[in-house]
């Protein structure tokens, strides 16, 4: 039984996990970052002060249930695999992994934290096979509304940009409408919640730019919205709504380009059950579980299973 630790300290949660090759297991603990009331996110310095914090304590509930050997440790250190990603807040991992190396002399694999969502959508979904093959990533956040061709690389994927957001970023609608409706950061559950109380039709026609969309309109049209007397509800379904559509026009385009490629779906935002049941019905496609599409470090474990030589066994469900 080999066993490795993965970290992830991104700008919202930091998370642990424990991924056990021989089983196929992942045990994780996680926390979201702590943020003001009325605050749209966090920054850098209280993100890296809030990771600071919750990191040893979820490592101590990590680790619990289990006394054994690791016998290695990946972690998170840029957002992308790309020249000047970077954000201050990935430091905090690469301490910790740095550290737990060095004491316990096991090896330590560096990976984006773009990457450790791909191995946990494709984890999640069943389909580590698609690693040995080229398919389309959609992954749709606080930070990234973005639209990838991802084929076999180095060290694990070889990532290419193909579609995104050109202004703001689908989660970024997400919170911003759900702040002006009175949710609390982060908004996506809450707004789903809210925005599944209208049962009203509501049709929109999404801003696009070939396969690229534009999104900072969704946030006026909310607020116009609510300023004509609009209920709440109905206000969140249609900024959801929004998305949905401007991902069904990109995942056409993509299509219409590259042929008929597998798609995965990762992300918060993709664990909206609302976008995910039409994109589901219109497209197939494989879909992370809620638990593995928001920010988490079960990929980032899994990841360094497979630098370490490990071939993995198939996802068992969780205890």
């Amino acid at each position: 039984m080999a066993v490795y630790l993965g970290l992830d300290t991104s700008n919202y949660t930091t998370s642990t996990a424990l991924y056990d090759s021989g089983t196929g297991e992942v045990k994780m603990s996680k926390k979201l970052l702590p943020t003001a009331p009325g605050a749209l996110g966090l920054r850098q310095s209280d993100a890296v002060f809030a990771h600071v914090q919750q990191l040893g304590k979820l490592s101590q509930e990590l680790f619990t249930a289990y006394d054994g050997a690791l016998s290695g440790i990946g972690v998170s250190v840029f957002p992308r695999r790309a020249e000047g990603s970077y954000m201050p807040c990935f430091l905090v991992g690469q301490m910790g992994a740095e550290l737990v190396s060095s004491a316990l002399h096991i090896p330590m694999y560096t990976f984006s934290h773009q990457e450790g969502h791909i191995a946990a959508a494709l984890y999640s979904a069943g389909q580590l096979s698609l690693m040995e093959k080229p398919f389309l990533a959609f992954h749709l956040s606080g930070g990234t509304t973005d639209a990838l061709l991802v084929e076999p690389g180095k060290p694990f994927f070889r990532i290419t940009p193909v579609a995104k957001s050109l202004d703001l970023k689908a989660g970024q609608a997400v919170d911003r409408v759900g702040l002006m409706l009175g949710l609390k950061f982060p908004c996506g559950p809450a707004l789903t919640e809210l925005a599944l109380t209208c049962h009203e039709k509501i049709r929109v026609r999404p801003t696009m730019k070939g396969a690229d969309c534009c999104l900072s309109g969704v946030e006026n049209r909310c607020r116009k919205l609510l300023d004509e007397g609009k209920e709440p509800s109905y206000v969140a379904l249609f900024c959801l709504r929004s998305i949905e559509a401007a991902l069904d026009a990109m995942t056409a385009e993509l299509l219409r380009r590259y042929g008929d490629l597998p798609l995965l779906y990762a992300g918060g935002v993709m664990s909206n059950v609302l976008i995910r049941e039409t994109i589901e019905k219109k497209y197939g496609g494989f879909f992370a579980d809620p638990l593995y599409s928001s920010d988490n470090s079960a990929g980032i474990a899994l990841l360094a299973a497979l630098s370490d030589g490990c071939t993995p066994a198939l996802r068992k469900e969780l205890p």
